[in-house]
């Protein structure tokens, strides 16, 4: 049994395959089997009015606005000639932060600061004992404060003798507690 009347044919002229579930092209209003109903497939008229392509500049990666009739060659190379912002002569610099630290040369990627007098230090110099910290409070560890200690100039003997006494002491007060 057939039914005349459900389905339609496609609208091309190479396949008039009758289709029960038709697509229609939303441009030119004709309806089509699966494999015609692309724009490219049924070589639509009028498909320049819905495809409408945007090329992109390949050096800023922008869209370049073309009006209606112009070559889209012409007008991205106007462009990169024009108003590209793109300059291959100016290159981003990576290593950008110098280390503040006298006779260091160093450029690190990232910032490091001493969190004590606020420079920029390279990786090497990053702690306040290897920059000779200057400004800030004092060293919170007694390790800190005896690494700082031994870093500064050899004390006299006398000197020497006290201040380990009163580094013993405050260890043994640390371990009570």
């Amino acid at each position: 049994m057939e039914f005349p009347d459900l389905g339609k044919h496609c609208s091309e002229q190479s396949c008039k395959q009758l289709d029960f579930l038709p697509l229609q092209c939303d441009v030119c209003k004709q309806d089509f089997c699966k494999d015609h109903f692309t724009y490219a497939a049924h070589k639509c008229p009028f498909a320049f009015k819905k495809d409408v392509q945007v090329p992109v500049c390949p050096l800023c990666n922008k869209p370049v606005p073309v009006k209606k009739g112009e070559i889209p060659d012409v007008v991205v190379g106007e462009h990169m000639d024009r108003d590209c912002k793109y300059r291959p002569e100016k290159k981003e610099k990576i290593f950008m932060y110098r280390c503040s630290k006298e006779g260091c040369k160093k450029k690190e990627m990232l910032q490091v600061t001493c969190d004590q007098c606020r420079g920029n230090f390279c990786i090497q110099h990053r702690h306040p004992l290897d920059h000779s910290c200057k400004r800030g409070s004092r060293p919170i560890s007694v390790a800190g404060c005896l690494a700082r200690r031994a870093s500064e100039s050899k004390p006299s003997g006398a000197f020497n003798t006290l201040s380990s006494r009163w580094l013993a002491q405050r260890l043994r007060s640390k371990v009570k507690r």
